[in-house]
């Protein structure tokens, strides 16, 4: 049987029914509702190392987990076996657990009449025929073409080619059934690099839904020496303040600490820097970041979220302003207002940019640091302060001098928001947050 027919869109009629018989189950041993996601997932993952083949690894996993109700009341179970005696004990211990679970008056199903009605073709199906062989082949090549790179590449420390595809059915007992396949695929290369006594480390790598759209092998080898070499001759820098310049690849996780701190869980609970903050200003009005979970072929596309409702396009930071939480049927319950469709996290958000490239943001930033490297986590979610360690570049002029190491870089979410002074046009697409690099005015540099 092919990957297409097993975990493909050819599965989504047996797996729906599979859905039905668990929520008939649920019924039966007497919950007053349910919900359930069963999924079945397939992958090859291969990688090599210093030209030896490291690990081939097929992988498929199955199974589904389920949410039952008894009144106000909720229990939660999962398993990784499908057969009819997997589906009654599972309901059964989903249903024991709610019996002890307290009493949650914001607890249920979300209202049936906010149910995903229409589900179109999100173009999410684009599986890689790819064999072991061609995987080591590819990972062979993508190694070799790093190592030819330049001499200073005096190590590798992995290349992997990966090939994923799933099938995932949600349903509950408002009468929705619905699900959709999907494919994603990457290559990845990290190398050493080594002079004068030190040792460097860095990565490339591409990851999408279609494999043809894939940077080349060789070149994702070719980029992962380019950026190792350059780290040679890494230094700390004395502290100030300074201009700091996210580089595309780092700039999603800022706006992805903006959805942490407005996810409706963090502002129940007042644990987040940002409570209360719907309608304040918190960008340049320049800047919108807006989600589109119905785009075709995006990385995070869904027709509907964790709870069944039909997701929709909408602006989190609308020329500057906070325009919506990011809610949850339960979170929205919590806080009062309906939910946003976004049990489950965001999907597909667009973050607004200009037309500058980096090397023009860096003219732009002028004297400061270009950061290409985070360690750590490093954000106090309840007040906003935040420091990490960081590697980059220091610029002067408008051009890069020097890279940089064992630096700490420190400042307030709510300030670095507001002093955002250009987003670049080179945007990362290998996440679910499209961004460029990201210009903020202003951080301290903590260094030598």
């Amino acid at each position: 049987m092919s990957v297409s027919e097993s975990v493909g869109p050819q599965a989504l009629p047996e797996l729906k029914a599979q859905v039905e018989k668990i929520l008939a189950a649920a019924k039966q041993q007497g919950a007053t509702a349910c919900e359930v996601a069963v999924s079945v997932q397939q992958g090859l993952e291969t990688s090599v190392r210093q030209r030896e083949v490291e690990t081939v690894e097929f992988n498929r996993d199955q199974g589904f987990s389920i949410t039952v109700y008894s009144g106000q009341q909720k229990g939660s179970a999962s398993t990784t076996v499908t057969g009819d005696q997997a589906i009654q004990n599972t309901v059964a211990a989903a249903l024991a657990i709610a019996k002890h679970a307290s009493v949650d008056e914001f607890a249920g199903l979300a209202d049936e009449q906010l149910m995903a009605r229409e589900f179109p073709d999100l173009d999410l199906w684009h599986p890689w025929d790819l064999s072991p062989a061609q995987a080591i082949e590819l990972a062979l090549e993508c190694e070799a073409a790093a190592f030819a790179a330049d001499s200073r590449i005096s190590n590798a420390d992995g290349t992997s080619v990966n090939t994923d595809v799933g099938c995932t059915v949600y349903g509950n007992s408002h009468g929705l059934i619905a699900g959709h396949a999907g494919s994603s695929h990457s290559i990845s290369c990290v190398m050493i690099a080594e002079a004068d006594g030190q040792m460097q480390r860095d990565y490339w790598y591409d990851y999408g839904r279609r494999a043809d759209l894939l940077t080349d092998a060789a070149s994702i080898g070719r980029i992962a020496a380019e950026r190792t070499v350059s780290r040679l001759g890494a230094r700390s820098v004395p502290t100030c303040d300074v201009p700091v310049l996210f580089a595309a690849e780092l700039a999603g996780g800022l706006f992805g600490s903006l959805l942490g701190a407005i996810a409706g869980g963090n502002q129940y609970r007042n644990s987040s820097f940002l409570v209360g903050a719907l309608g304040q200003t918190l960008f340049p009005e320049w800047l919108t970041l807006d989600e589109r979970p119905l785009l075709k072929g995006g990385l995070s596309s869904s027709a509907f979220d964790g709870d069944g409702l039909a997701t929709y396009a909408k602006p989190f930071i609308e020329q500057g302003v906070l325009a919506n939480y990011m809610l949850s049927t339960y979170s929205g319950r919590k806080l009062g207002m309906p939910s946003t469709a976004n049990a489950g996290g965001a999907r597909n958000v667009f973050v607004t940019h200009g037309n500058d490239d980096q090397a023009a943001l860096l003219k732009k930033m002028g004297r400061g640091l270009l950061v290409t490297e985070l360690m750590g986590q490093g954000l106090n979610m309840v007040t906003g302060d935040y420091s990490r360690g960081a590697g980059g570049y220091w610029v002067e002029n408008g051009e890069i001098q020097f890279p940089v190491q064992e630096v700490t870089i420190a400042g307030n979410m709510r300030d670095m928001f507001k002093q955002i002074v250009a987003v670049g046009k080179d945007l990362d697409l290998r996440g679910s947050i499209r961004t460029g690099s990201v210009l903020i005015e202003r951080m301290k540099v903590a260094g030598s």
